[in-house]
């Protein structure tokens, strides 16, 4: 059986590559992806707490996360698409305003 520390410690360096991807990338596909790497990070410590506890509460919330960064990404995807038809480049710098 594999310690919960180990899958928080995973947890941890997931997100931080994700929090880096945010800071560091300005391409907004990648920063949307590096949003779901965070998720993806935050799920895996939920889930991690709710097996060390034997309870289902965790899973549960992350069901509903799941549901809400499906829900992000098809929001994301539509946003980033019209503003690459409008403004040609999906770089964060140069589309800092939505003003036309």
């Amino acid at each position: 059986m594999v310690p919960t520390s180990y899958y928080i410690l995973l947890s941890a360096a997931l997100f931080m590559i994700g929090v880096l991807g945010v800071l560091v990338r300005r391409n907004a596909l990648v920063v949307f992806m590096s949003v779901e790497l965070m998720l993806n990070a935050a799920n895996l410590a939920l889930v991690a707490f709710a097996r060390q506890r034997l309870s289902v509460d965790g899973q549960v919330i992350v069901f509903f996360v799941i549901t809400v960064a499906a829900a992000e990404v098809a929001v994301g995807l539509a946003l980033l698409v019209s503003i690459f038809k409008s403004k040609q480049t999906a770089d964060i710098d140069e589309v800092s305003s939505l003003k036309g």
